[in-house]
This record gives structure tokens, C-alpha cells and sequence, in this order.
């Protein structure tokens, strides 16, 4: 067999990265060692920015669908006990608009995103089989498959792979990446479970955050679903008695009458030594391990968007090599600065659970909240959202702004690359005239609108298909050759 690019594992991660490929007309070969989603829900959170993704390639109806919308705050409680009144609630914003957070669970985002890739002719998902090797060619490189069902070996010549198989990466070993880990290696344990006890709040169906001493809790938003995130020990076990642990944490008479999975995450902060070798590549969980309360989906999606254009652009031609050599200069850094707010704000949680145990008093406990509130990566994890700039900046996402008709502007902008021109006088045609020339998709964007001019403070700005800034201006460049080199990698 072969194909453009083999995508190792149909977790959002891999089904993204897919439908973007798809969204640049390059077809891929998917494969899933599981012939369903997982049980356990997972990470459940989209920001805007997420959302955003899926509107633009087309299955955020499905998360509006399926999810927990905008409609539907997310307060944080703050509690010593599950019985008490909280110590301090920060509520988080709904947001508003097509791209407003939502929430659904990542074996529904999975389920759903999967019947996707099963309809699009360019997407070929095989499911149930197993990924067991590779080997590095000079042209790509060469996989080993196992069909499950039919006990068959199957071997895959692809130009490109893409291990998006998890945590524990199968695509990863082969590599021999190692995960450069954060802090001291420690335990959790995830348990999905049902309860309808009065003492966890659910308003309204809106989903809670409760942090009960050293233990995090999450409504699902249906009403009597939670998410239990524990701190285990090294020498406890796990997954014997999940309503013990559950009553031992939360309660003596937490009310479960259901548990519907158990996880466990070892060594939980952790970020791959490389994301590429040659031609094989690693994305979501593969490249980058979080606590499950800690890690929105955006992280693993961004990776996913950030190296599907990237590999269209190269397969379809006008992609230079500092295009793929950018996805690890660009997405590994992130993946380091998100682990150490995912670190801070759990340090935030355990220094939370040590006050409340050492008796501290209520006050004191705001107060130290409160205190963290003011940190700049405090993040949601803490409680806390942060607020989205309006600048242009290059590698920053392109501000939000609507025309004054109310249509989103980004709804404009092209497939590939989108030349926003704010000048009044079309300063960029000569721009686009040259990329048409060299084969480079760029569609010019006129904007007089004074509803965009009050979000941009550049006239002219390049952004990608991932709608980061590539390249921006307050004046036209001497040379427009050196802006295309740059934003299509023909220089670095």
C-alpha cells in the first residue's frame, strides 16, 4: 500500500490533522488499533480558538450538537470540604458567538469526528489496525501494519507519517524520542463515575469545577456525570476500589451508584525530546503528556492544523523545507510553556490541599487564591480565564473582528494563505500578483470596513491557514520576493 501521508491513531489529534489534509485536497491513510472511541471521556474542553478549527474544516456543528455550548458557564469552587460552602468560586466567562468555548467529551469528539472521516473520499480510516513498525527510507518512510480482524500484515510506503497514537506512542518508541518530564514523577487516577449527590453542585446543567482540598472534580453537564482527578500515592492501588477512593476524598457518604471507567497517569508533565525525525512526525499526546484536568484539546490541535497545512503545502508544491522544519520550532516551545502553567496551577491546587489539611482559615485560603489569581499563567486551570489581544503579530492568531455587515472576517479569508489589506488603496495586488506568479496561494482581502480597523492596528498583514500572522506591515515592503520566501519557506 501506499500513501501522501500515513496518520497513525483517530483520536481528535489524528482526525484533525486528517480533515485538514483533506481541506488541501491531499489524500491520507488513518489508521486505529481500536474499532471504538474510548469509554472515558478524556479532555473535554474547546476554547474559541479550537472551535474556530472545527468551524473552518467543518464538524463544530457537531460539538455544538453533542457538547455543552457557550450557554453554559464554568464556575470553579474552591472548597475545604465537600459539605462546606466554598472558600471562593471564580467563575469563567461563557463567551459568545460561533466560537465560544464548549465542552464535549473526547470520546464523543472522537465518535463524531470519526463518522467524518468515514464519509470524506479522501480520508481511507481503517480501523482495528495496529501500527507495530517503521523504517526511515531517503523518500519517506515505510510502516508495518497489523490488520486485527483479518490477522494480515500489511506494509505502507508514505511520503509522511504521523504518529498521533497517544501517551504511550508506539510511533514515539520506533523513533527512540525520549519525554523530557517536569518536576518529580507522580501518580493520578481518573474515575469517570454517576452521581446525583446534593452536595455536587450542577446549576442549571452548566458544567463545575470543584477542587475539594487536593481533589478535582468535573460536572460533564449532563446533570450527574463527573470526572474525578485523585493524587495517588506511589504505594496505593488503583482501580480496586474507585468508591472507596472516591468516599475517602469527597466524602464518607458521596452517593455513586455507578463507576463508568478508571485511568491512571504516571509521570503526567512531559514533552518529547524532538517532534520529527526526517519524514516521520509526532503530534497530540505523542509529543506532549499533561494532567488530564490540566490539558485543553487545543494544545494537540493546534499541532495537528499547524502540521496538516504545512504538509499540504509541501506535497501540493509550494511548501519550502523551512516549512516543515518550523512545525517542531514552533509547536515544541508551546508545548513547554503550557506544561509549565499546567505545573503551576497544580502546585496552586496542592498548596490548596496542604492549607485546608494544616486547618488554615478561610480568609487565608481566598486570600492565596486570590493571590494567584494576579499571576499572568494562572490559566484556566486556576480558575481563571485569560482575556485575548487585539494586536497583529507575527506567529500570533489573527484578531477576531466582524465586518460591519456582522459577518466574521476570517470567514473570508482564503484556503491557503489570506492577504488582509487595510490601506484603502490595494496596496497588496502586487503581492498577490507575484505569488500567483510563483505558484504560491495567496488570496487578496480589501478590507475598508472601520469595524476591522478598530481590532488591526496593521495595514497589511499575511496569515496562514491555521490563521496565525505569517507576516504583517504598516508600510509596503521594498522587496515582496522576501515576504513569499519567508512565509512559504523558502527562507528561514
Amino acid at each position: 500500500m501506499t500513501t501522501q501521508v500515513l496518520v497513525v491513531g483517530a483520536g481528535p489529534t489524528g482526525a484533525v490533522l486528517a480533515l485538514e489534509l483533506a481541506h488541501h485536497d491531499v489524500p491520507c491513510l488513518v489508521v486505529e488499533r481500536a474499532v471504538a472511541p474510548p469509554r472515558h471521556p478524556g479532555v473535554d474542553r474547546l476554547t474559541g480558538h479550537a472551535m474556530g478549527v472545527l468551524r473552518r474544516l467543518g464538524p463544530s456543528s457537531l460539538v455544538r450538537r453533542y457538547g455543552t455550548g457557550p450557554a453554559a458557564p464554568e464556575d470553579v469552587e474552591w472548597r475545604t470540604r465537600l459539605d462546606d460552602e466554598p472558600v471562593l468560586v471564580s467563575p469563567q466567562p461563557a463567551g459568545t458567538g460561533a466560537d465560544a468555548d464548549h465542552r464535549i467529551p473526547a470520546a464523543e469528539l472522537t465518535r463524531r469526528l470519526r463518522d467524518e472521516l468515514r464519509a470524506h473520499p479522501l480520508i481511507d480510516l481503517r480501523e482495528g489496525w495496529t501500527f507495530t513498525g517503521l523504517r526511515v527510507e531517503p523518500d519517506g518512510a515505510v510502516a508495518t501494519v497489523l490488520d486485527g480482524q483479518a490477522g494480515v500484515r500489511h506494509s505502507v510506503a508514505a511520503r509522511y507519517l504521523v504518529g498521533c497514537d497517544g501517551a504511550q506512542s508506539t510511533v514515539r518508541r520506533c523513533l527512540e524520542v525520549p519525554m523530557e518530564s517536569l518536576g518529580r514523577p507522580a501518580r493520578h487516577c481518573s474515575v469517570f463515575f454517576r452521581s446525583a449527590d446534593p452536595r455536587l453542585p450542577v446549576a442549571n446543567g452548566a458544567p463545575v469545577l470543584v477542587v475539594v482540598g487536593g481533589v478535582t472534580s468535573v460536572a460533564r453537564g449532563d446533570g450527574d456525570s463527573w470526572v474525578a482527578h485523585l493524587p495517588v500515592a506511589p504505594e496505593e492501588p488503583v482501580g480496586t476500589d474507585p468508591v472507596a477512593m472516591l468516599r475517602a476524598r469527597l466524602g464518607a457518604g458521596l452517593d455513586v451508584p455507578e463507576i463508568l471507567g478508571v485511568a491512571q497517569w504516571d509521570d503526567a508533565l512531559a514533552v518529547a525530546a524532538a517532534y520529527r525525525r526526517g519524514p516521520v512526525f509526532l503530534a497530540g499526546e505523542a509529543a506532549h503528556r499533561f494532567h488530564p484536568a490540566g490539558e485543553h484539546a487545543d494544545t494537540s490541535l493546534a499541532d495537528a492544523v499547524d502540521l496538516g497545512w504545512k504538509l499540504a503545502a509541501a506535497i501540493n508544491g509550494w511548501g519550502g523545507p523551512g516549512l516543515l522544519a518550523s512545525y517542531e520550532s514552533e509547536r515544541r516551545p508551546s508545548a513547554l510553556i503550557d506544561r509549565e502553567m499546567v505545573a503551576r496551577a497544580l502546585e496552586t491546587r496542592r498548596r490548596f490541599g496542604r492549607l485546608s489539611a494544616a486547618g488554615a482559615a478561610r480568609e487565608v485560603l481566598a486570600g492565596v487564591l486570590r493571590q494567584e489569581a494576579h499571576r499572568p499563567d494562572a490559566g484556566a486551570l486556576a480558575g481563571y480565564a485569560a482575556v485575548p489581544g487585539r494586536r497583529v503579530r507575527p506567529g500570533g492568531h489573527a484578531p477576531d473582528a466582524r465586518l460591519d455587515g456582522g459577518e466574521a472576517l476570517e470567514d473570508r479569508f482564503g484556503r491557503e494563505l489570506t492577504l488582509v489589506d487595510l490601506t484603502g488603496e490595494r496596496a497588496g495586488a502586487p503581492l498577490a500578483a507575484e505569488a500567483t506568479r510563483r505558484g504560491i496561494p495567496v488570496t487578496h482581502l480589501p478590507v475598508a470596513d472601520e469595524s476591522v480597523r478598530i481590532h488591526w492596528d496593521r495595514p497589511l498583514a499575511l496569515v496562514r491557514p491555521d490563521r496565525r500572522v505569517a507576516w504583517c506591515a504598516d508600510a509596503v515592503p521594498g522587496d515582496w520576493d522576501a515576504v513569499l520566501d519567508l512565509v512559504s519557506g523558502k527562507t528561514t
